[in-house]
């Protein structure tokens, strides 16, 4: 079921793009009509055509969550993107700068004067505030920083302080405590005095007098007790909880074990100094899985799907030069071998399979290694035994796919000699990719670099110029 209302959702926002795009498209169709008529700008804003297409828009962007507003947004072209992003409710502003990618989210910034940005922060809490603070002005974060009141600028202050990576930098502070020595009944009075429970509440926050935690309060729990029992009575004393400097991985990891939808988080002291929710960390794991697969080939930022042609060259070249330099050092290990391949032209017609195989075996190796590095399941000690074991399974594979190809070598060209070049080097270059993808990511990672980051390119360039002289440099001695 989840599978198909996922599905539907889906298809009514491909619906709603396709209107809005229509309605867009429309709007832009009278535009263009008026200024081949030569008619003023000021009459062809007042005109009812385009007041009326222009209302059409706003009242079908009205409908829609902001969350959807933000994928249409990352959809559309940047001029067209400006426009409805124009047309966007005021009151919507921040929460679509949130839900919106880095690269999308510059560009509407960058269309914003500094009153609209400063209204639109003010829309947000301070844990939200935080998240956008390194794409604001300084004098923006700096007007809004004093529109706040004191308590939402200690908040906002404690956010900035952490790192991207920390728990800290994912902590939502708004959270309901109790206190441990009141009846059930007051706090069902309490809550009922609230407006709204803030979102992802799953669980009460059960302190002392200090604010210390001492335990949580479930509110399925809360529900089923007896009112006038004492919450200690009923609340849970043991509890999942971080510290803010804690890694943001730890509390993924966490919440994925224990099913989490919330969790405190508290000073070194214990007291309490506010939560991470299960929204928070999802946000936090697509990011970091997109990241991920930017780094292993090479792109050193996110990039605007529309971006300007030289903005995406220069996220892109630094790679692509490094990838040249790889590709000049493996047509040179090929050129030491001129001969050898001017001798048996089949050579030529081989090479790219060892090296293909060789880099996909690489590619794989690379991604189990950097996935568990993220996970934290790889350590000092377990270092050699991964080697171990994945040079084991080249070796298998290496021999199950190298009697393949030479069998395969030996019926196309009818020399036995050939096809044992081909398995041997195919057993070599697996085992060179699985020796280098493991010690790649793990040596970047000792040295304070991200594992991933063109780890792609890296292992290619190995394979590829290391599979072309094993292959070449065995039919050199094997052969000829």
């Amino acid at each position: 079921m989840t599978e198909e209302n996922n599905e539907n959702q889906d298809q009514n926002l491909e619906t709603k793009l396709q209107k809005i795009v229509y309605l867009l498209q429309r709007y832009k169709l009278v535009e263009g009509f008026v200024r081949l008529q030569d008619a003023p700008e000021p009459e062809l804003i007042e005109s009812i055509i385009q007041k009326q297409n222009l209302a059409n828009l706003r009242g079908e962007l009205d409908k829609l969550h902001p969350a959807d507003i933000a994928r249409i947004l990352e959809m559309l072209p940047l001029e067209d993107r400006l426009i409805i992003w124009r047309l966007v409710k005021s009151e919507y502003d921040g929460e679509v700068l949130l839900e919106v990618s880095d690269a999308v989210r510059q560009s509407l910034i960058e269309d914003m004067d500094n009153k609209e940005l400063v209204a639109a922060a003010e829309q947000l809490d301070a844990d939200e505030i935080a998240d956008l603070a390194p794409d604001l002005p300084s004098d923006v974060m700096e007007n809004v920083f004093q529109a706040l009141p004191m308590e939402e600028r200690q908040q906002l202050r404690a956010a900035m302080s952490y790192p991207e990576d920390a728990v800290g930098a994912l902590m939502d502070f708004d959270v309901i405590t109790v206190r441990e020595d009141v009846r059930i009944e007051v706090v069902l009075r309490y809550l009922r005095r609230l407006s709204e429970l803030p979102d992802h509440t799953d669980q009460l926050f059960v302190v002392d007098r200090d604010e210390h935690l001492k335990g949580v309060l479930l509110l399925n729990q809360l529900l089923i007790s007896d009112p006038e029992s004492i919450v200690t009575q009923v609340m849970t004393p043991k509890v999942v909880k971080f510290l803010p400097d804690n890694k943001a991985e730890q509390a993924t990891q966490a919440f994925e074990r224990y099913d989490l939808v919330t969790a405190a988080v508290v000073s070194p002291e214990g007291k309490l100094l506010g939560r991470v929710t299960v929204n928070a960390v999802i946000d936090f794991m697509r990011e970091k899985a997109d990241l991920e697969a930017r780094n292993q080939v090479g792109l050193s930022e996110e990039e605007d799907l529309f971006a300007p042609v030289w903005k995406s060259v220069r996220n892109r070249w630094a790679w692509l030069a490094i990838n040249l330099v790889t590709a000049f050092i493996a047509s040179r290990v090929i050129g030491l071998f001129e001969d050898s391949i001017e001798k048996l032209v089949a050579l030529a017609a081989l090479m790219p399979i060892i090296a293909g195989v060789g880099g996909n075996c690489g590619n794989q190796t690379i991604t189990m290694i950097v996935r568990a590095l993220a996970l934290g399941h790889v350590n000092q000690d377990s270092t050699l035994k991964l080697i171990t074991k994945e040079i084991g399974v080249s070796i298998v594979n290496g021999i199950i796919w190298g009697t393949v190809v030479g069998l395969f070598t030996y019926a196309i060209y009818q020399n036995i000699q050939l096809g044992l070049v081909m398995a041997l080097a195919m057993l070599l270059n697996l085992l060179l990719a699985a020796f280098v993808g493991v010690l790649i990511p793990i040596t970047r990672l000792k040295f304070g670099r991200d594992p991933a980051l063109g780890s792609s390119v890296m292992i290619t360039a190995v394979t590829d110029s290391g599979g072309f002289f094993i292959f070449l440099g065995l039919a050199t001695l094997l052969l000829l």
